[in-house]
């Protein structure tokens, strides 16, 4: 399967997204503009990215409960194995029995009153906008290309829609942030360039 089968998280009410409480710089009709970012906002499952590491997973089985604290382990630990099962279109790999067990527990272990680390977003768009992706692509270029510097996170909020698009290239980050190709290679850090060619092959092969 291709695409995610999210109707069990549907049936159940499981929250996957949520707006962030943060107070925006600036609200529109599309969403809102954080010039110092937030890292309230979570939206999982909503680009073509799969889970392809068990870091990876760990993270999204945290948030996942993060974000859905009444869940008991007995409905947590079903979650996570639909969540695991490859042919609902989550993860890239096969994961066994006893080790999907032994993630359950670490990720059961933490402390729900730490937020899981997320990446700093200074752009959110509301759900059902009508906007395309080349429209939202626009509006990140618009409202970043303004700031006097371009920083890792306005190249990772860049780098999401394009990978919506296709394949994610420095000329395209420039084009849509509307700086220099130079500018994009002096910013983007290791991890974002690790996530990037992630983000690439995980595309070829949709």
């Amino acid at each position: 399967m291709s695409h995610r089968n999210l109707k069990y998280l549907n049936d159940n009410r499981i929250i996957y997204r949520r707006y962030s409480s943060d107070i925006p710089t600036k609200q529109y009709s599309w969403g809102w503009h954080y010039a110092n970012g937030t890292y309230g906002y979570y939206s999982m499952f909503n680009s073509k990215a799969k889970i392809n590491t068990i870091r990876s997973l760990k993270w999204h089985l945290l948030t996942l409960w993060y974000l859905n604290p009444n869940l008991s382990k007995e409905k947590f630990t079903e979650l996570a194995n639909y969540i695991t099962y490859k042919s609902n279109g989550f993860v890239t790999f096969n994961i066994g029995s006893v080790l999907i067990s032994k993630v359950i527990e670490e990720v059961f272990r933490q402390d729900l009153d730490r937020q899981p680390k997320n990446r700093l977003r200074k752009i959110v768009f509301k759900d059902g906008t009508g906007l395309s992706t080349s429209q939202k692509l626009s509006i990140v270029g618009t409202i970043i290309g303004k700031s006097k510097s371009i920083k890792e996170d306005d190249i990772y909020d860049a780098m999401l829609y394009i990978h919506e698009q296709g394949k994610i290239t420095i000329t395209k980050l420039a084009k849509a942030l509307k700086c220099s190709q130079r500018t994009i290679y002096r910013n983007i850090g290791e991890e974002l360039k690790k996530e990037k060619e992630l983000l690439n092959k995980q595309h070829e092969k949709v």
